[in-house]
């Protein structure tokens, strides 16, 4: 048997992130570091899951951010959801006949491939590992459901500051960024596509907020500056995140 201990996969993002939902036990770890195996690198811009695709894979997400979305058929985008280290791309694409967005890499990534066949195995043999995705995957579905009360009932700015608050506690969960911000990649044109805003809105909100004080988006940083302001202003309400422990307002 392979010493677990010692294995990298126990302080992996996506072990921190399930272990959030449930303990995983030795076995369960072991089982986790079998769906390593295919690990390789993606290149920004380069769909790792096509919409409409067949049998597609999902991918563990390693290192780097990516994000998943749907194409109208007039060429637009809306960004469904924006993934992180620990985030498992195409999960359900990997459960259904065929794919119903596609995923692409916002930066160069480090992804495993994970087969349907083997990813239904590894679950079948591990009922804690099963148990902590399914526990995530609902966790996930609630912050569908809160981008839908942001995109239909929030402001543009507030809308920004809730969602600049979501990253942070979601990049906390696996052990990167702080109370007092994070490194992020997201470009205006990947912010507006997610947030259904125009770049030009979306520069224009962030000076509004960075002139309130409340937080700065700049090379590649975001930093809060007045974080009970920004919860308070954006209607931030955890609860939806409520394994995260981190955040604290």
């Amino acid at each position: 048997m392979n010493d677990i201990s010692a294995s990298p996969i126990l302080d992996s993002a996506l072990a921190r992130k399930l272990s959030a939902f449930a303990p995983l036990s030795v076995s369960d770890h072991l089982v986790l570091s079998d769906l390593h195996r295919r690990r390789r690198r993606y290149s920004a811009g380069v769909d790792t899951i096509h919409q409409g695709q067949t049998r597609s894979s999902a991918f563990i997400l390693a290192s780097g951010w990516a994000c998943s979305y749907k194409l109208l058929p007039g060429g637009a985008r809306q960004i469904v959801s924006v993934q992180i280290p620990g985030d498992v791309l195409g999960l359900r694409s990997a459960l259904l006949p065929r794919s119903d967005q596609s995923v692409e890499p916002i930066t160069p990534i480090h992804a495993s491939e994970m087969p349907q066949r083997e990813l239904l195995d590894a679950l079948a043999r591990s009922p804690g590992l099963a148990l902590a995705v399914l526990l995530s995957a609902a966790n996930e579905a609630a912050m569908l459901a809160e981008h839908l009360v942001n995109l239909g009932r929030r402001t543009a700015a507030e809308r920004m500051g809730h969602f600049l608050l979501e990253l942070g506690a979601r990049l906390r969960r696996v052990g990167l960024g702080d109370g007092s911000g994070y490194h992020c990649p997201l470009s205006q044109y990947v912010l507006a596509d997610t947030l259904g805003l125009s770049a030009v809105h979306v520069n224009r909100v962030l000076r509004e907020l960075r002139q309130q004080g409340l937080v700065t988006f700049q090379k590649g940083r975001v930093d809060f500056h007045d974080l009970a302001a920004l919860v308070a202003f954006a209607g931030f309400d955890r609860s939806y995140l409520d394994h995260d422990q981190q955040m604290s307002a």
